[in-house]
């Protein structure tokens, strides 16, 4: 694939701007927000200079990856795996805002496989012909299940489903080791997330059923089975998987839990920085940018709400550099 070995170059170059530990921590000393904005600004962190409040300068830095990596890649389906989300997205978006007759035009994501005006068009004129093959039975499905029960939660089950399937049959199809593996571990530890908090909140076996997709290393009838016992026993299934150190961090507390979570897809991505002729340091810059935008939401989050360096640095995830 000496295809990528130009967009390789690229990658190798703007990887020298991404935030390490020592730039988030001077972050993370700002007293204000202001601070940290400017702080964030100095080292390329200012959303293009268009930036009015935080959720803006994310969204922003978030354009900037896919701005970028259209300017690499011919072939934009190779990114399904991280695209499809913002898909799915929208379509929870469009359902809400045409069920409840409200303007929702701030909450779409841009960067999907499907353009967000064409699915918000397909939901207002009721029209599934409109969206891909693969995402007309879950809009007549969640929309069925919003017009007959109202139900908000019952209709994000049901997308938030079909997206992990989505990613998981774009990373199958994937001829990239590093997409494949990135679309496993997305869809297994999403399952272990809908399996923890469901236990804690008891939730029924159609819940479980609902809400988690198949993947290749869990066992989703067991992980149904363990979360319907209790936690004791779902955390004993755990440690006998390849996640077996969620039992640990989720011992500790749940952030702790999705720290582990991200850090995971990290050491993962790591590992693909010097395939020079994949895709795989191309999709590790953006696992890592993104990993980056979430550290800074954590960070502008936690001065919002004056709490302590100490707790946000807990939650902080390990970076790329």
């Amino acid at each position: 694939m000496e295809q990528y070995a130009y967009a390789v170059s690229r990658i190798k170059a703007r990887e020298a701007f991404l935030l390490s530990m020592q730039d988030l921590e001077q972050v993370l000393s700002s007293d204000t927000i202001e601070e940290a904005k400017r702080v964030l600004s100095d080292k390329g962190f200012d959303g293009n200079g268009e930036v009015k409040d935080t959720e803006e300068l994310l969204k922003k830095e978030t354009e900037k990856i896919w701005s970028f990596i259209w300017e690499l890649v011919e072939d934009k389906s190779v990114f399904d795996v991280f695209l499809l989300r913002n898909d799915y997205h929208n379509l929870k978006a469009a359902l809400k805002a045409d069920y409840m007759n409200l303007d929702m035009d701030s909450l779409y994501l841009d960067y999907g496989t499907v353009d967000k005006d064409v699915i918000k068009k397909a939901v207002k004129d009721k029209d599934a012909l409109m969206l891909p093959e693969d995402m007309r039975e879950t809009y007549e499905k969640a929309q069925s299940v919003l017009l007959k029960t109202g139900d908000g939660q019952l209709c994000d089950i049901i997308v938030d489903k079909a997206c992990l399937e989505a990613i998981k049959t774009a990373g199958d199809k994937s001829e990239d080791e590093m997409i494949k593996k990135y679309a496993e571990l997305y869809v297994a530890l999403s399952d272990i997330k809908i399996a923890v908090r469901g236990n804690k909140l008891r939730k029924s076996a159609d819940f479980f059923n609902m809400a988690l997709a198949k993947c290749d290393t869990l066992d989703v009838d067991a992980l149904v089975k363990n979360s319907l016992k209790g936690a004791e026993e779902l955390y004993d299934y755990l440690k006998g998987t390849a996640y077996s150190g969620a039992v640990e961090a989720l011992s500790e507390s749940y952030s702790a839990f999705e720290k582990w979570c991200d850090n995971l897809i990290v050491d993962h991505i790591k590992k693909q920085k010097y395939n020079a002729f994949t895709l795989g340091p191309i999709a590790s810059y953006i696992v890592a940018r993104e990993n980056e935008i979430k550290a800074v939401r954590i960070i502008l989050s936690g001065i919002s709400n004056d709490l302590s360096s100490e707790s946000v640095r807990e939650r902080l995830r390990d970076m790329y550099v």
